[in-house]
């Protein structure tokens, strides 16, 4: 019998000075705690459109979120077989 597993990731966006940061912040049941970030500034001769530097930040929070997992992966691997890990991404 298979085990299912819910993991969750919570956004979190703030904008300051014409900058949008975004947080990733990866919730599972293990108590992983894994922070991706990300941020988009507004270029001065662009039309101010909030969502777009939300979707960028955010975009930008997952990636960096996604190369924390991948290496936190990699740390487990070698952990297990004593071995540098070969991921490729």
């Amino acid at each position: 019998m298979s085990i299912a597993k819910r993991w969750t990731v919570e956004i979190r966006i703030d904008e300051h000075q014409a900058r949008t940061r975004a947080e990733a912040r990866l919730h599972t049941d293990d108590r992983t705690n894994l922070v991706g970030v990300g941020q988009a500034r507004l270029n001065p001769a662009d039309r101010d459109v909030p969502e777009i530097g939300d979707e960028l930040a955010a975009s930008r929070a997952l990636s960096d979120l996604a190369h924390l997992l991948l290496d936190a992966a990699a740390t487990d691997i070698e952990g297990v077989t004593q071995a540098p890990a070969q991921l490729t991404e």
